[in-house]
């Protein structure tokens, strides 16, 4: 039997340094202080919404939000490199119907939102759920 291929999920955008094409539930223009770092933090609540989306509609769970994310950013001793140095989302949820396991539900969306898995270091997640 041959073995499976791996999933391989490909993205591309387009930026000009106001506004991105090629990507969803995107403002036209970006806020002009907005640095890089900005898009990062974006993108993990994004992702940490989605995946929960997901994984509550496989349960017959109806998900609104919405959250902020906040960086710290310096020098890493090992490399002296700037990078994240921690990273914070507090996400703000509300379930219809309230899920059968909700610690499992939060669990299972942070594990699988792929942006924070792929960060260094790992996200601190700050659950709001109504």
């Amino acid at each position: 039997m041959a073995e499976p291929k791996p999933k391989v999920f490909e993205y591309e955008v387009t930026f000009d340094g106001t506004s991105v094409a090629g990507a969803r539930n995107v403002a036209a223009a970006l806020p002009e202080e907005w640095a890089p770092e900005h898009l990062v933090l974006v993108g993990l609540v994004d992702c940490s919404l989605q995946s929960l989306r997901y994984h509550a509609r496989r349960d017959g769970v109806a998900v609104t939000g919405s959250g902020t994310a906040a960086g710290r950013v310096t020098r890493r001793e090992q490399d002296g490199r700037f990078a994240f140095a921690d990273i914070e989302a507090r996400l703000d949820v509300h379930f219809e119907p309230a899920p059968t396991d909700e610690a499992a539900l939060l669990a299972v969306a942070e594990r699988d939102c792929f942006v924070g898995a792929s960060l260094t270091p790992s996200p601190r997640y700050v659950w709001s759920v109504t």
